[in-house]
């Protein structure tokens, strides 16, 4: 079955993982008196981000409230807004560019997924102006649904807009466990796991995707 969907994670996938997200991360818990390790972060990327904040409190202990959780994601979206907006350091993955243009020759409608908030979501876009270039079609973000990943609940929305009917039509590319099950969950005719984000190789095998690639472009010998 043809490709008529394919959706693409942003951090660590499309936008090169330069660790700011890990550290932003790490940086927003000790501002108010808790310090995690990698180890704790990285399983972690790829979730809705209060979601991700809520698992961490729970290992602590701590009363865990609405407040303390906004508190520090408000902390993290103000620190990840000023890094995409500004650091040098913030590029497209490698491949990102020459893949999309390839995918829109082919008719294949572009679409991208975070477990951002779309606040950051829009500073990433807007910066490297993939709408404006007609290089990405739609974009969602975690907090535009009711469940975040692994639910497949932003894929499905991207399916409606789009008119896509058949999940086999859809191909799934992501850094993470969670990119994973959301395109399984979703159905997704194919999922792919890439090797620049926050797992490695053999971590992404333990979740069975599809295919396991190590740059963009090795899209072109897998969608069809």
């Amino acid at each position: 079955m043809s490709t008529r969907l394919i959706i693409l994670d942003m951090a660590g996938t499309t936008v090169a993982d330069d660790d700011a997200v890990a550290i932003a991360f790490q940086r927003s818990f000790a501002r108010y008196g808790y310090n995690i390790s990698r180890e704790e972060v990285n399983p972690l990327m790829g979730y809705k981000k209060t979601f991700a904040i809520k698992k961490v409190l729970e290992t602590r202990s701590v009363r865990v409230t609405e407040d303390l959780i906004n508190k520090i994601h408000t902390d993290f979206v103000d620190e990840m807004v000023d890094h995409y907006q500004t650091s040098p350091e913030v590029k497209p993955a490698p491949g990102t560019e020459n893949i999309l243009v390839w995918l829109k020759e082919r008719g294949i409608r572009v679409a991208m997924n975070t477990g951002f908030p779309r606040q950051i979501a829009d500073v990433i876009v807007d910066r490297f102006q993939w709408v404006e270039k007609n290089l990405v079609d739609e974009y969602i973000a975690s907090d535009e649904v009711e469940h975040g990943r692994p639910f497949p609940d932003m894929i499905e929305r991207l399916m409606q807009s789009g008119g896509i009917t058949d999940s086999k039509e859809v191909v799934k590319v992501g850094d993470t466990e969670v990119d994973i099950n959301e395109g399984k969950n979703a159905g997704c005719g194919v999922v792919v796991a890439i090797t620049s984000g926050a797992f490695t190789r053999n971590q992404l095998e333990q979740y069975k995707p599809d295919h396991i690639i190590d740059s963009l472009e090795e899209l072109q010998h897998i969608i069809v």
